[in-house]
């Protein structure tokens, strides 16, 4: 080749190899809706930490096969039709290669169905009702059915403290709460545990004085609350104030520090199941833990931890596959890696199932992990031993 026709040349050499750098260090869209603002930020706001800080360190190590992933966040308040409405730009408009959330039980069961309709992928990483991963086989998780964890924390409870029999209150117009009461009468009856009560509630309510007295009369050993942190943490004061000293067990909806935040000490002795604790000593989840208080100048909580977790698994997933550029392609390559993925993270050893099978339709996967039972005493939940 000659001198000049090599300078010619050059430019569209160097341009050619630009665009090939570019095309190698595309970054991979991942959608996350969250309820950053209302009653379910507790929640949310943790979530999107443990996605950000996992996402920062994937990105970090290089990527995932020389992509970067980027996190397209948006909130959906903890409101289903905001759900719907963020589901659909992410998936849509945002062209997301998967969907991370929503935060609550409720939203899901209004935005998942979107997201199968369109095979694309939605991990739900705080969703525990029963039948999330019915809607579906784009539909998966990795936040533990209180199903699986329920019974073991009941159990674990009633050897505790000796308990003979206990009262309920649930809030009965929550997908995640009225699942957890479901589990919880169906575990106490198989543990042949008398319930001397149940008492319900409407979720924004602030004042249960009407059921406790109710459940005071009763003389409970012990009160099953299936409700979400701020609605427990309140209840738990409002015993308190009318001279009950009974303890409290529940789902991991409790599993916030906003619970000690309102409730103080009187949360003490509440029994809580979960697939994260703090003093889980793991070298997966101390190098978790201290990350997370270096970048956020907090704790986690277990909502942040599957979060984390969750970004690790999908990051796994997508180092099996070869993305196209083709984002149907692509999307559907994602759901056929992801069954198979394990991990040992923060929360543990973590592995997916398939869900339970309904007639007629095709389902999701669940998550397969062992629950911890954590008690809470001096303002926060420590192992039960």
């Amino acid at each position: 080749m000659q001198f000049k026709t090599i300078l010619k040349t050059l430019p569209l050499l160097m341009l050619a190899s630009g665009l090939a750098s570019a095309a190698h260090a595309a970054d991979v869209k991942l959608g996350l809706a969250a309820a950053l603002t209302g009653p379910a930020a507790k929640y949310g706001v943790a979530i999107k930490n443990g996605f950000s800080l996992a996402a920062d360190e994937v990105n970090a190590a290089g990527g995932v096969n020389g992509n970067k992933l980027l996190l397209v966040i948006e909130d959906e308040q903890g409101k289903k039709e905001e759900a719907i409405n963020v589901f659909k730009k992410l998936i849509f408009k945002d062209k997301a290669l998967l969907v991370f959330g929503p935060t609550l039980s409720n939203s899901a069961f209004a935005a998942d169905p979107i997201a199968n309709a369109a095979k694309v992928v939605a991990f739900g990483t705080s969703n525990t009702a029963d039948g999330i991963t019915a809607m579906g086989p784009f539909t998966f998780r990795n936040s533990v059915m209180e199903a699986d964890v329920l019974p073991v924390t009941t159990r674990a409870a009633v050897k505790h403290f000796g308990i003979k029999k206990v009262a309920i209150i649930y809030g009965n117009d929550d997908a995640f709460t009225k699942s957890g009461y479901d589990v919880f009468k169906g575990t106490l009856a198989d543990q042949k545990i008398p319930v001397t009560t149940t008492e319900a509630y409407a979720k924004g309510d602030v004042d249960f004085k009407a059921q406790l007295t109710k459940i005071k009369a009763s003389n409970p050993d012990a009160i099953v609350c299936s409700c979400l942190t701020e609605e427990a943490a309140n209840i738990i004061l409002q015993t308190r104030a009318l001279g009950m000293k009974q303890p409290f067990i529940g789902g991991n909806g409790l599993n916030s520090p906003k619970l000690f935040d309102i409730a103080k000490g009187a949360g003490d002795d509440t029994i809580m199941g979960s697939p994260w604790s703090s003093e889980n000593l793991t070298p997966a989840n101390k190098a978790f833990i201290a990350a997370y208080k270096a970048k956020f100048g907090s704790d986690p909580d277990q909502f942040a931890a599957q979060a984390y977790d969750a970004l690790h698994v999908v990051a796994a997933a997508l180092k099996k596959i070869k993305l196209s550029g083709a984002l149907d392609k692509d999307r559907i390559a994602l759901q056929q890696a992801l069954p198979a993925v394990t991990i040992d993270g923060a929360t543990g050893k973590f592995a997916f199932r398939k869900a339970p099978p309904v007639t007629g339709k095709e389902v999701g996967y669940d998550a397969q992990q062992e629950a911890i039972v954590n008690i809470a005493k001096g303002g926060k939940f420590i192992l039960l031993k």
